[in-house]
């Protein structure tokens, strides 16, 4: 949807948009992971708990997160799209959390295409059933997994999680990860 759409239609227009690149659709166990040397989608792994994916999840393009990976990110979709699917996003959250590696910030989005999710533009727009939902996974998801823990998980609203997004650009630079350029809005 472009802006000049947007502008003639009244719909609201976004300071920062980026491209989330998909590796897990909602709804499965399996966790893909993007091969960044290669372009291709791996499975990592099949969850051990009996949870699934509540949604789509996956990366924030040209960025580097504080773990050493593209910043992670999950999008409030309708349906769920497919591993390597590119998404256009917004940010409305972050769901701060340590993993066993240390700190594994997650990056709530919303399409900027969907006009059905204007209404989300941060954290107190999001359904409170969304949050304890995309909460309990993240906490409980790595249980059963040797070796593997998270811990210290709280919600931050979207001012942080633009910060955090924008800190990840600057980290990426001069990174192999920095070829996966994004045209910030």
């Amino acid at each position: 949807m472009t802006d000049e759409f947007r502008i003639a239609t009244g719909l609201p227009q976004y300071d920062l948009t980026f491209d989330m690149t998909v590796e897990i659709p909602r709804g499965t166990k399996n966790k893909y992971e993007m091969d960044h040397n290669t372009g291709r989608i791996r499975l990592d792994r099949t969850l051990f708990t009996s949870t699934q994916y509540p949604y789509d999840y996956g990366f924030i393009e040209g960025t580097l997160g504080e773990d050493g990976d593209p910043l992670d990110s999950m999008v409030i979709l309708t349906e769920p799209t497919f591993p390597g699917c590119l998404v256009r996003c917004r940010a409305i959250a972050m769901f701060r959390m340590r993993d066993e590696a240390g700190p594994d910030d997650k990056v709530l989005c919303i399409p900027t295409a969907d006009v059905r999710r204007d209404y989300m533009d941060d954290i107190d727009d999001v359904p409170q059933m969304v949050m304890l939902e995309i909460e309990h996974f993240f906490t409980v998801y790595k249980d059963l997994e040797p070796g593997k823990s998270v811990e210290g998980a709280s919600w931050t609203g979207r001012t942080d999680a633009e910060a955090e997004i924008r800190a990840s650009f600057e980290r990426a630079k001069g990174t192999s990860y920095e070829h996966l350029k994004v045209d910030l809005q």
